[in-house]
Protein backbone atom coordinates (compact mmCIF):
# COMPACT_ATOMS: atom_id res chain seq x y z
CA UNK A 1 0.00 0.00 0.00
CA UNK A 2 2.76 2.38 0.77
CA UNK A 3 3.83 1.43 -2.59
CA UNK A 4 1.64 2.54 -4.48
CA UNK A 5 1.50 5.64 -2.39
CA UNK A 6 4.98 6.97 -2.58
CA UNK A 7 4.13 6.21 -6.48
CA UNK A 8 0.93 8.01 -7.11
CA UNK A 9 2.89 11.05 -4.89
CA UNK A 10 5.46 11.19 -7.40
CA UNK A 11 3.05 11.25 -10.40
CA UNK A 12 1.71 14.25 -8.69
CA UNK A 13 5.09 15.63 -8.13
CA UNK A 14 5.82 14.58 -11.93
CA UNK A 15 2.63 16.52 -12.96
CA UNK A 16 3.17 19.41 -10.99
CA UNK A 17 6.57 20.29 -12.21
CA UNK A 18 5.70 19.30 -16.00
CA UNK A 19 2.44 21.86 -16.01
CA UNK A 20 3.78 24.97 -13.95
CA UNK A 21 7.76 24.43 -15.14
CA UNK A 22 7.35 23.30 -18.80
CA UNK A 23 3.83 24.06 -19.86
CA UNK A 24 2.74 26.82 -18.04
CA UNK A 25 5.56 29.20 -18.32
CA UNK A 26 6.08 32.72 -17.89
CA UNK A 27 3.50 35.51 -17.69
CA UNK A 28 3.57 39.11 -18.97
CA UNK A 29 1.95 42.15 -17.38
CA UNK A 30 2.66 45.63 -18.04
CA UNK A 31 0.18 48.80 -17.72
CA UNK A 32 0.77 50.28 -21.52
CA UNK A 33 -2.15 51.91 -22.77
CA UNK A 34 -3.51 51.68 -26.36
CA UNK A 35 -6.14 54.25 -26.87
CA UNK A 36 -5.71 55.59 -30.04
CA UNK A 37 -4.49 52.97 -31.52
CA UNK A 38 -6.26 49.70 -33.73
CA UNK A 39 -5.25 46.27 -33.58
CA UNK A 40 -6.20 43.52 -36.01
CA UNK A 41 -6.72 39.49 -34.02
CA UNK A 42 -7.38 36.71 -36.78
CA UNK A 43 -8.84 33.75 -35.63
CA UNK A 44 -10.10 35.98 -32.41
CA UNK A 45 -13.50 34.81 -31.72
CA UNK A 46 -12.21 31.69 -29.24
CA UNK A 47 -9.00 30.68 -27.63
CA UNK A 48 -5.73 32.52 -27.46
CA UNK A 49 -7.23 34.92 -30.12
CA UNK A 50 -9.82 35.93 -28.09
CA UNK A 51 -8.26 36.52 -24.64
CA UNK A 52 -5.16 38.33 -26.55
CA UNK A 53 -8.46 41.02 -28.05
CA UNK A 54 -9.64 41.02 -24.61
CA UNK A 55 -6.66 42.33 -23.40
CA UNK A 56 -6.24 44.83 -26.18
CA UNK A 57 -9.58 46.13 -25.77
CA UNK A 58 -8.93 46.48 -21.59
CA UNK A 59 -6.00 49.00 -23.08
CA UNK A 60 -8.33 51.28 -25.12
CA UNK A 61 -7.67 50.28 -28.36
CA UNK A 62 -10.22 49.45 -31.41
CA UNK A 63 -10.11 45.84 -31.97
CA UNK A 64 -10.92 43.99 -35.34
CA UNK A 65 -12.04 40.49 -35.03
CA UNK A 66 -11.12 39.15 -38.23
CA UNK A 67 -12.56 35.54 -38.68
CA UNK A 68 -15.03 33.64 -40.60
CA UNK A 69 -17.85 32.68 -38.34
CA UNK A 70 -20.01 35.86 -38.50
CA UNK A 71 -22.41 34.57 -35.34
CA UNK A 72 -19.36 33.23 -33.18
CA UNK A 73 -17.63 36.39 -33.91
CA UNK A 74 -20.42 38.56 -33.50
CA UNK A 75 -21.12 36.68 -29.97
CA UNK A 76 -17.41 36.95 -29.09
CA UNK A 77 -16.98 40.82 -29.82
CA UNK A 78 -20.65 41.48 -27.33
CA UNK A 79 -18.79 39.47 -24.47
CA UNK A 80 -15.30 41.61 -24.93
CA UNK A 81 -16.99 44.99 -25.23
CA UNK A 82 -19.37 43.89 -21.95
CA UNK A 83 -16.26 42.86 -20.09
CA UNK A 84 -13.59 45.26 -21.17
CA UNK A 85 -15.95 48.39 -21.26
CA UNK A 86 -14.67 49.33 -24.88
CA UNK A 87 -17.18 49.41 -27.43
CA UNK A 88 -14.99 49.86 -30.27
CA UNK A 89 -14.37 46.26 -30.49
CA UNK A 90 -16.01 45.19 -34.35
CA UNK A 91 -15.88 42.35 -36.73
CA UNK A 92 -15.08 42.12 -39.89
CA UNK A 93 -15.45 38.79 -41.87
CA UNK A 94 -12.35 36.83 -43.59
CA UNK A 95 -11.85 33.70 -44.62
CA UNK A 96 -8.12 32.75 -44.60
CA UNK A 97 -8.97 29.88 -46.63
CA UNK A 98 -10.25 32.19 -49.75
CA UNK A 99 -7.74 34.71 -50.80
CA UNK A 100 -10.55 36.19 -52.60
CA UNK A 101 -11.95 36.67 -49.08
CA UNK A 102 -8.57 37.83 -47.93
CA UNK A 103 -8.99 40.64 -50.31
CA UNK A 104 -11.81 41.45 -49.74
CA UNK A 105 -11.04 42.23 -46.14
CA UNK A 106 -7.99 44.40 -46.33
CA UNK A 107 -9.71 46.54 -49.61
CA UNK A 108 -12.85 46.97 -46.55
CA UNK A 109 -10.33 47.79 -43.66
CA UNK A 110 -8.24 49.80 -46.04
CA UNK A 111 -11.06 52.11 -47.75
CA UNK A 112 -12.94 52.39 -43.47
CA UNK A 113 -9.86 52.41 -40.79
CA UNK A 114 -7.15 55.33 -41.01
CA UNK A 115 -4.65 53.25 -39.21
CA UNK A 116 -3.09 49.97 -37.97
CA UNK A 117 -0.88 49.76 -35.35
CA UNK A 118 -0.84 46.08 -34.83
CA UNK A 119 -2.02 42.87 -36.57
CA UNK A 120 -1.70 39.71 -34.87
CA UNK A 121 -1.90 36.95 -37.29
CA UNK A 122 -3.18 34.35 -34.93
CA UNK A 123 -5.33 31.96 -36.75
CA UNK A 124 -4.25 28.47 -37.37
CA UNK A 125 -6.18 25.59 -38.55
CA UNK A 126 -5.05 21.20 -38.20
CA UNK A 127 -6.90 19.12 -39.88
CA UNK A 128 -7.50 17.81 -43.58
CA UNK A 129 -9.26 19.09 -46.51
CA UNK A 130 -7.91 22.04 -48.87
CA UNK A 131 -8.63 25.90 -49.27
CA UNK A 132 -10.94 27.14 -51.92
CA UNK A 133 -8.45 27.97 -53.90
CA UNK A 134 -7.15 24.48 -53.36
CA UNK A 135 -4.00 24.98 -51.70
CA UNK A 136 -3.71 22.39 -48.50
CA UNK A 137 -5.72 23.60 -45.53
CA UNK A 138 -2.91 24.08 -42.94
CA UNK A 139 -0.31 25.52 -45.74
CA UNK A 140 -3.29 28.42 -47.11
CA UNK A 141 -4.72 29.31 -43.65
CA UNK A 142 -1.82 29.04 -41.45
CA UNK A 143 0.51 30.37 -43.73
CA UNK A 144 -0.66 31.53 -47.27
CA UNK A 145 -3.46 33.72 -46.36
CA UNK A 146 -1.80 35.48 -43.44
CA UNK A 147 1.00 35.99 -46.11
CA UNK A 148 -1.68 37.80 -48.21
CA UNK A 149 -3.18 39.79 -45.76
CA UNK A 150 -0.36 41.10 -44.23
CA UNK A 151 1.02 42.45 -47.70
CA UNK A 152 -2.44 43.85 -48.52
CA UNK A 153 -2.33 45.76 -44.74
CA UNK A 154 1.40 46.89 -45.35
CA UNK A 155 0.75 50.27 -46.73
CA UNK A 156 -1.30 51.41 -43.99
CA UNK A 157 1.20 50.06 -41.02
CA UNK A 158 3.91 52.15 -42.76
CA UNK A 159 1.53 54.91 -42.70
CA UNK A 160 1.10 54.47 -38.85
CA UNK A 161 4.28 53.37 -37.58
CA UNK A 162 5.64 52.54 -35.37
CA UNK A 163 3.79 49.48 -35.91
CA UNK A 164 4.38 45.08 -35.57
CA UNK A 165 3.25 42.30 -37.13
CA UNK A 166 3.12 39.87 -34.83
CA UNK A 167 2.50 35.83 -36.15
CA UNK A 168 1.98 32.66 -34.17
CA UNK A 169 4.17 29.77 -35.25
CA UNK A 170 4.55 27.05 -32.61
CA UNK A 171 7.65 25.14 -31.23
CA UNK A 172 6.88 22.40 -33.67
CA UNK A 173 8.62 24.44 -36.48
CA UNK A 174 11.44 22.28 -35.44
CA UNK A 175 10.49 19.24 -37.29
CA UNK A 176 8.70 21.08 -40.38
CA UNK A 177 9.67 20.95 -43.83
CA UNK A 178 9.16 22.37 -47.43
CA UNK A 179 9.17 20.50 -50.33
CA UNK A 180 8.86 23.08 -53.21
CA UNK A 181 8.80 20.60 -55.88
CA UNK A 182 5.68 18.72 -54.45
CA UNK A 183 4.35 22.54 -53.47
CA UNK A 184 4.45 23.68 -56.87
CA UNK A 185 2.64 20.58 -58.32
CA UNK A 186 0.08 19.54 -55.48
CA UNK A 187 0.00 23.55 -53.91
CA UNK A 188 0.13 21.37 -50.69
CA UNK A 189 3.39 20.35 -48.51
CA UNK A 190 2.25 17.17 -47.81
CA UNK A 191 1.09 13.80 -50.03
CA UNK A 192 -1.76 12.29 -47.87
CA UNK A 193 -4.80 13.12 -45.85
CA UNK A 194 -4.36 11.03 -42.72
CA UNK A 195 -3.70 12.03 -39.06
CA UNK A 196 0.30 11.75 -39.03
CA UNK A 197 -0.02 13.84 -42.74
CA UNK A 198 -2.12 16.83 -41.32
CA UNK A 199 0.21 17.09 -37.80
CA UNK A 200 3.37 17.01 -40.55
CA UNK A 201 1.41 19.58 -42.65
CA UNK A 202 0.69 21.89 -39.48
CA UNK A 203 4.23 21.82 -38.60
CA UNK A 204 4.92 22.51 -42.00
CA UNK A 205 2.72 25.51 -41.70
CA UNK A 206 4.49 26.64 -38.74
CA UNK A 207 8.20 26.58 -39.70
CA UNK A 208 6.69 28.94 -42.87
CA UNK A 209 5.46 31.08 -40.21
CA UNK A 210 9.21 31.44 -38.98
CA UNK A 211 10.46 32.34 -41.96
CA UNK A 212 8.16 34.19 -43.19
CA UNK A 213 8.79 36.53 -40.50
CA UNK A 214 12.22 36.23 -40.69
CA UNK A 215 12.25 37.19 -44.62
CA UNK A 216 9.69 39.99 -43.46
CA UNK A 217 12.11 41.53 -41.49
CA UNK A 218 14.87 41.74 -44.31
CA UNK A 219 12.20 43.66 -46.51
CA UNK A 220 10.61 46.21 -43.60
CA UNK A 221 14.49 47.15 -42.44
CA UNK A 222 14.33 50.60 -42.00
CA UNK A 223 11.34 50.82 -41.91
CA UNK A 224 8.45 51.87 -38.98
CA UNK A 225 6.89 48.42 -38.91
CA UNK A 226 8.81 45.60 -36.91
CA UNK A 227 7.30 41.61 -37.04
CA UNK A 228 7.88 39.08 -34.64
CA UNK A 229 6.93 34.93 -34.68
CA UNK A 230 6.18 33.18 -31.25
CA UNK A 231 5.63 29.75 -29.53
CA UNK A 232 2.29 30.70 -27.10
CA UNK A 233 2.96 27.55 -25.18
CA UNK A 234 0.81 24.21 -25.33
CA UNK A 235 -2.18 25.88 -24.98
CA UNK A 236 -5.86 24.39 -25.27
CA UNK A 237 -7.56 25.71 -28.11
CA UNK A 238 -9.99 24.32 -30.79
CA UNK A 239 -7.15 24.33 -33.19
CA UNK A 240 -7.81 20.82 -33.84
CA UNK A 241 -11.62 20.79 -34.57
CA UNK A 242 -11.08 19.82 -37.97
CA UNK A 243 -9.89 16.47 -37.12
CA UNK A 244 -11.69 13.14 -36.48
CA UNK A 245 -13.92 12.68 -32.87
CA UNK A 246 -11.74 10.07 -31.55
CA UNK A 247 -8.63 11.99 -31.88
CA UNK A 248 -10.70 15.15 -30.66
CA UNK A 249 -11.39 13.40 -27.60
CA UNK A 250 -8.24 11.90 -27.00
CA UNK A 251 -6.80 15.74 -27.18
CA UNK A 252 -9.17 16.91 -25.06
CA UNK A 253 -8.25 14.48 -22.28
CA UNK A 254 -4.27 15.01 -23.02
CA UNK A 255 -5.34 19.00 -22.91
CA UNK A 256 -6.94 19.17 -19.44
CA UNK A 257 -4.42 17.48 -17.51
CA UNK A 258 -1.30 19.40 -19.35
CA UNK A 259 -2.11 22.40 -21.39
CA UNK A 260 -2.28 25.99 -20.61
CA UNK A 261 -5.44 27.87 -20.80
CA UNK A 262 -5.85 31.00 -23.56
CA UNK A 263 -5.33 33.78 -21.23
CA UNK A 264 -1.87 32.09 -20.33
CA UNK A 265 -1.67 31.50 -24.01
CA UNK A 266 -1.75 35.08 -24.99
CA UNK A 267 0.98 36.51 -22.93
CA UNK A 268 3.65 35.78 -25.40
CA UNK A 269 1.26 37.26 -27.97
CA UNK A 270 0.96 40.29 -26.07
CA UNK A 271 4.36 40.96 -24.98
CA UNK A 272 5.47 40.50 -28.91
CA UNK A 273 3.09 43.34 -29.34
CA UNK A 274 2.96 45.91 -26.44
CA UNK A 275 6.63 44.79 -24.84
CA UNK A 276 8.95 48.39 -25.73
CA UNK A 277 12.68 47.40 -26.39
CA UNK A 278 12.19 45.03 -28.93
CA UNK A 279 12.60 46.51 -32.12
CA UNK A 280 15.91 45.33 -32.53
CA UNK A 281 15.16 41.95 -32.25
CA UNK A 282 12.79 42.36 -35.82
CA UNK A 283 12.36 38.98 -37.41
CA UNK A 284 13.32 36.52 -34.21
CA UNK A 285 11.49 34.15 -32.61
CA UNK A 286 9.99 33.97 -28.93
CA UNK A 287 8.65 31.83 -26.39
CA UNK A 288 7.80 32.17 -22.87
CA UNK A 289 7.94 36.26 -22.97
CA UNK A 290 11.45 35.51 -23.83
CA UNK A 291 13.81 35.58 -27.25
CA UNK A 292 14.25 31.63 -28.07
CA UNK A 293 16.80 29.99 -30.50
CA UNK A 294 14.87 28.50 -34.06
CA UNK A 295 15.43 24.97 -35.94
CA UNK A 296 18.18 25.27 -37.97
CA UNK A 297 15.56 25.31 -41.38
CA UNK A 298 14.31 28.30 -39.67
CA UNK A 299 17.46 30.12 -39.41
CA UNK A 300 18.14 29.46 -43.24
CA UNK A 301 17.41 33.03 -45.16
CA UNK A 302 17.81 31.32 -48.64
CA UNK A 303 15.12 29.06 -47.63
CA UNK A 304 12.93 31.80 -45.93
CA UNK A 305 13.59 33.86 -49.35
CA UNK A 306 12.36 30.83 -51.65
CA UNK A 307 9.75 30.66 -49.65
CA UNK A 308 8.46 34.31 -50.15
CA UNK A 309 9.04 33.99 -53.89
CA UNK A 310 7.20 30.60 -54.09
CA UNK A 311 3.88 31.94 -52.14
CA UNK A 312 4.33 35.18 -54.22
CA UNK A 313 3.17 33.24 -57.23
CA UNK A 314 1.10 30.86 -55.58
CA UNK A 315 -0.82 33.74 -54.35
CA UNK A 316 -0.71 35.51 -57.22
CA UNK A 317 -3.58 37.57 -56.10
CA UNK A 318 -1.00 39.45 -53.68
CA UNK A 319 0.63 41.35 -56.05
CA UNK A 320 -2.50 42.37 -58.22
CA UNK A 321 -4.58 43.53 -54.73
CA UNK A 322 -1.54 46.01 -53.59
CA UNK A 323 -1.88 47.49 -57.39
CA UNK A 324 -5.47 47.78 -56.88
CA UNK A 325 -5.12 49.09 -53.51
CA UNK A 326 -2.59 51.38 -55.01
CA UNK A 327 -4.51 52.72 -57.73
CA UNK A 328 -7.98 53.54 -55.53
CA UNK A 329 -5.76 55.61 -53.51
CA UNK A 330 -4.24 57.52 -56.51
CA UNK A 331 -7.41 58.04 -57.41
CA UNK A 332 -8.78 59.42 -54.68
CA UNK A 333 -6.06 61.23 -53.80
CA UNK A 334 -6.16 63.17 -57.16
CA UNK A 335 -10.26 63.67 -57.01
CA UNK A 336 -12.13 63.18 -60.07
CA UNK A 337 -9.84 62.95 -62.69
CA UNK A 338 -6.34 61.99 -63.05
CA UNK A 339 -4.09 61.03 -65.98
CA UNK A 340 -3.12 57.33 -65.46
CA UNK A 341 -0.77 56.78 -68.19
CA UNK A 342 0.49 58.88 -71.41
CA UNK A 343 1.92 56.34 -74.10
CA UNK A 344 4.35 57.51 -77.06
CA UNK A 345 2.50 57.70 -79.13
CA UNK A 346 -0.04 61.07 -80.89
CA UNK A 347 -3.04 59.88 -78.10
CA UNK A 348 -3.01 59.09 -74.70
CA UNK A 349 -5.53 57.39 -72.11
CA UNK A 350 -7.27 59.35 -69.77
CA UNK A 351 -8.97 57.93 -66.80
CA UNK A 352 -11.87 60.43 -64.68
CA UNK A 353 -14.47 59.30 -62.29
CA UNK A 354 -18.35 60.58 -62.88
CA UNK A 355 -21.06 59.47 -60.65
CA UNK A 356 -18.77 56.54 -58.93
CA UNK A 357 -17.86 55.01 -61.97
CA UNK A 358 -14.61 55.03 -63.96
CA UNK A 359 -14.07 55.75 -67.65
CA UNK A 360 -11.37 55.48 -70.23
CA UNK A 361 -10.71 58.47 -72.52
CA UNK A 362 -8.94 58.27 -75.25
CA UNK A 363 -6.95 61.86 -76.88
Amino acid sequence: MSVLLCFAAALVFLYVILYYVVFRGTGFSNSVRLDGKTAIVTGSNTGTGKATALDLAKRGARVILACHNREKSEAAAFDIRRESGNNQVVFMQLNLASLKSVSNFAETFMNTEPRLDILINNAGVLGPGHTEDGFGLAFGVNHLGHFLLTNLLLERMQQSGPSRVVTVAARLHCIGNIDFPHLASKKDLVSGQSVWHNLQAYCNSKLCNVLFTRQLANRLDGTSVTCYSLHPGVVYTKIGRSTSWWLQLLFTLFAKLFFIDPERGSHTILYCSLQEGIEPLSGRYFSDCALQEVGAKARDDALAKKLWEGSDIEGGACDIGFIIHCIKSLVKTMYDCICVLYLSFPFSFLLFKKNKKFYFSIH
